[in-house]
């Protein structure tokens, strides 16, 4: 196999091949993404859900690299409650971890100005997400069984073979990263363009896989990190790693194809080929797209008002006293976000002291929150919900080896 060590064996940067299909998705992508966000009228509604696809994000981050952790247990971790099976509770800090990382990003990116382009910014977030991690998950091993240890934030220093591509020589790594940064971050490449950009930039950072180990995790999220710069992550109210996971075999098909090389006259000008490279960009934009129309299906609020009666109509059963006065605070926050505790009496229609009862019990049972113990009630979305208030979102989807982007 070929050991690149010349920048230029990583042309093109941007494919020039089905330029009619890539528009016509990027202006639909913009437009459901515009839509998506404008059904969620109350901020604290967006926050929460925000927070749980942060946490589908997770889980599905997790099944792409070969690992389960069903949402209870991630919930379970986010509590400090670790199971006792090894590989599971490994699982949980894997999932703890990715989920701090990313909330870390996101509150970097709101803050200040950060170049998700350089370097600086991939090695920072490999550093973030392995230094949450216990010792013993900083070791990984070759194909040949071979361990060695993961250093966070570090460049790789040694040559790997994924699947049928050998990335860049480790001493070349430096000089691929800074070409991926200048060309990705210049100002030349047209906002009708960026999100083909930030396609291309999936795949070819892959191509470097410039760490020991954890490539694809640090990939996911800096292009999620790119999307959030430039205005299209849509408030966090939808995720690619769900897209990604559920088309995992394409996804891997996809990224091996667009290592290949030119084809011929007709492929392009570069190195690598400029046909594949279109492909995995429609790929890549027709599985952003379809998770866009999958979330704004869920959050339309007459059907989640309805699912919210339902499980509380066939699923809440353990509660056998003020079900449907429990429902009604639920369904109304799931509207409005937040209450004052002095409206549960006007939503239920019960006494003041009933309506303490209420509140207690559903606090109790995690169907609401609250800052404090006079403070109002917040829609919340527990673990045992999710199924039920948005079907689908966390797919039981079969764990299959980690693939090339590891």
């Amino acid at each position: 196999m070929e050991v690149y060590r010349q920048i230029s064996a990583m042309e093109p940067l941007l494919p020039t091949g089905q330029s009619i299909r890539l528009s016509a998705l990027t202006c639909e992508i913009l437009k459901a993404s515009g839509r998506l966000t404008g059904q969620v009228h109350s901020p604290l509604v967006l926050q929460r859900v925000a927070d749980l696809v942060r946490e589908m994000n997770c889980y599905y981050s997790n099944l792409i690299e070969g690992h389960k952790t069903i949402p209870r247990d991630i919930e379970r971790a986010m509590k400090r409650d670790f199971s006792h099976d090894q590989t599971q509770r490994d699982n949980q800090q894997l999932s703890l971890a990715h989920i701090a990382v990313e909330k870390l990003m996101e509150e970097r990116l709101a803050g200040e100005p950060v170049d998700v382009y350089s370097p600086d910014f991939l090695c920072w977030l490999h550093r973030e997400f392995y230094t949450r991690l216990p010792e013993p998950l900083h070791w990984a091993a070759t194909k040949r069984g071979k361990r060695y240890q993961i250093q966070p934030g570090g460049l790789r220093d040694f040559m790997v073979d994924v699947g049928k591509h050998t990335p860049p020589d480790f001493a070349a790594l430096p000089k691929f990263l800074s070409r991926f940064h200048s060309f990705y971050s210049d100002k030349h490449i047209l906002e009708t363009d960026r999100l083909v950009a930030i396609a291309a930039a999936h795949h070819r950072l892959a191509w470097i896989h410039p760490f020991g180990d954890g490539n694809g995790r640090v990939i996911r999220l800096q292009s999620h990190a790119q999307m959030i710069c430039h205005g299209i992550a849509g408030h966090g109210l939808w995720t690619l790693s769900r897209g990604l996971a559920r088309h995992r075999q394409r996804y891997y098909a996809s990224l091996d194809a667009a290592d290949q090389g030119r084809r011929g006259d007709l492929d392009g000008r570069g190195n690598l080929s400029d046909a594949t490279l279109a492909d995995f960009c429609v790929f890549f934009l027709e599985t952003l797209l379809d998770q866009i129309q999958f979330m704004s299906g869920l959050l339309g609020l007459p059907a989640l008002r309805t699912r919210v009666e339902r499980y509380f109509q066939f699923q809440a059963l353990h509660l056998e006293r003020y079900r449907e006065e429990i429902m009604r605070v639920a369904r109304t926050l799931v509207d409005e976000g937040e209450i004052p505790r002095a409206r549960v009496q006007e939503i239920t229609g019960k006494a003041a002291t009933v309506s303490v009862e209420i509140i207690k019990l559903g606090l109790k049972h995690g169907y609401f929150e609250t800052p404090s113990p006079k403070g109002p009630l917040r829609v919340a979305f527990p673990a045992k919900i999710h199924e039920f208030y948005f079907p689908q979102l966390f797919l039981d989807l079969p764990v299959e080896p980690a693939g090339r982007a590891a």
